[in-house]
């Protein structure tokens, strides 16, 4: 179906396809079949949405359902703004043509990832003026394992077509380079084909769509890739009590969300469905976790020191925190040790592409969300707060459990040794970690078109309850 690989400098295969200017011999030569489209990728969105929803291989197959899956996105972009580079410069987008490395998991999801790639992605590239060259992996860390080697200099974007752990691993490997300060800058593009696809959802919210998730959410976030915007996103630098440093691109949960995260693994091939059902079996043997919590709050950090200018990476210094063996500085919140039904720190909207879990908006830059659950909490309560977090209702229901606060930077201790930690969905062990944010530290393909914001939080004013904090808690 591939064609012959080719090999490029190393034994794994390598599978190129170079997309010519006319649609239907680039869609012969990669293997599907595509129609010129009108309008192409300046044609309003939303569309012929019904002609591509539950769309078949078959119908594919047909010229005009290939036209219309390449002219179709849901929503319509909120912002025409100018989006500023991480040094404070003028608008930044790709190359037209540009030529992208496609990192693809063909056991993502559902399994289904290159079948996608080829029926959904490449005739929108066709259309854009975009080749592309595509690597399979083969394991887990295999895409952390290439691009720490790559001539990153062939590419002007890495895509990654997976869920949110290929796109964890792929900016581990860029920090684990010897160049990591170059490597780091080499622009990003998220396409889902994962079980969570949380980074891809939050993508797609900014640039406005309605949420959408599965065939959709890819076509939106293809469509973003062909637009070639790029917007600065943070970084979360993790610190743990072994030594260990790593990065995260989205989230660290530790209890409820984490033990649903590892144990639905086993229903991988029923796509977002899985974390559902593992949150349901979770429910009828809920558990609690002891541990301590403190926090630097993004006001605190405000009024103490004022807006931090967007900047270009340097040495990723965590200048928030202190070593662990220390006590946290005298200005952050320390929450008293108790037992927890989760904690969640959260860089983006989405915890999964149906899952609206920071409906407060985008972060400022340098900030992340601080979620928690105090034990006592009902089985109840915990499963209407899961089932309205699909809207982002969650917040409404006035949880006098749930804790929410915009944070710079975190320190976390379990101290019973229960639970494990999740880092992007990836396992890490039960033990203390820090961490704080990077701003505006790598790049990203993104319909988000206004500058980066300012250090200073910005809460809704119709959701100012979500962020009172009981008197011992605040700063």
């Amino acid at each position: 179906m591939l064609g012959s690989p080719i090999r490029m400098g190393s034994p794994r295969p390598v599978y190129t396809a170079k997309l010519l200017s006319d649609p239907a011999t680039a869609g012969n030569d990669a293997g599907a079949p595509t129609a010129p489209a009108t309008g192409g990728e300046g044609e309003p969105h939303g569309r012929h949405r019904e002609a591509r929803l539950g769309s078949t291989d078959k119908e594919l197959k047909s010229g005009a359902a290939a036209a219309d899956s390449v002219r179709t996105a849901p929503g319509t972009p909120r912002q025409r703004g100018e989006v500023m580079d991480a040094a404070g410069g003028s608008r930044n987008t790709l190359p037209r043509p540009c030529h992208v490395l496609v990192l693809l998991n063909p056991r993502g999801g559902k399994g289904k990832a290159l079948q996608l790639f080829w029926s959904h992605v490449q005739p929108l590239l066709a259309q854009a003026d975009v080749s592309f060259t595509l690597m399979l992996t083969e394991r887990r860390n295999h895409a952390r394992e290439l691009v720490r080697a790559e001539d990153l200099r062939r590419w002007d974007a890495l895509v990654v077509m997976s869920g949110d752990g290929l796109i964890h691993e792929v900016v581990n490997g860029l920090m684990e380079r010897p160049d990591w300060e170059t490597a780091i800058q080499k622009p990003l593009c998220s396409l889902p084909a994962g079980s969570g696809n949380a980074v891809a959802a939050s993508l797609n919210y900014y640039a406005g769509y309605e949420q959408v998730t599965k065939e959709d959410l890819l076509t939106n976030c293809t469509q973003l890739l062909c637009r070639r915007l790029l917007a600065p996103m943070d970084l979360l630098s993790l610190q743990t009590a072994c030594g260990q440093r790593l990065f995260s691109v989205l989230s660290l949960a530790w209890g409820f969300i984490a033990d649903v995260d590892l144990e639905s693994e086993k229903f991988r091939r029923l796509g977002e469905m899985r974390f559902t059902l593992g949150a349901c079996l979770r429910l009828v043997a809920l558990r609690t976790y002891r541990g301590s919590l403190a926090y630097l709050p993004a006001e605190t950090l405000a009024s103490r020191r004022g807006p931090s200018p967007a900047r270009a990476p340097q040495d990723p210094a965590d200048t928030h925190v202190v070593p662990l063996e220390q006590p946290v500085p005298p200005h952050w919140t320390v929450v008293p040790e108790q037992d927890f039904v989760l904690v969640l720190v959260l860089l983006h909207s989405h915890l999964a592409s149906d899952l609206f879990t920071a409906p407060m908006g985008r972060c400022s830059a340098g900030t992340m969300h601080l979620f928690y659950v105090r034990a006592g909490v009902s089985r109840a309560m915990l499963l209407r707060l899961f089932l309205a977090m699909e809207k982002g209702r969650h917040m409404e229901c006035h949880c006098p459990h749930l804790v929410y606060v915009p944070v710079v930077a975190f320190r976390l201790e379990p101290k019973d040794g229960k639970g494990v930690f999740t880092v992007d969905g990836e396992l890490l062990i039960s033990e203390a970690v820090q961490g704080q944010v990077l701003p505006n530290y790598f790049w990203m393909v993104s319909g988000y078109r206004e500058p980066p914001p300012s250090l200073k939080p910005q809460p809704s004013p119709r959701r100012k309850s979500q962020q009172m904090l009981p008197p011992s808690e605040r700063p």
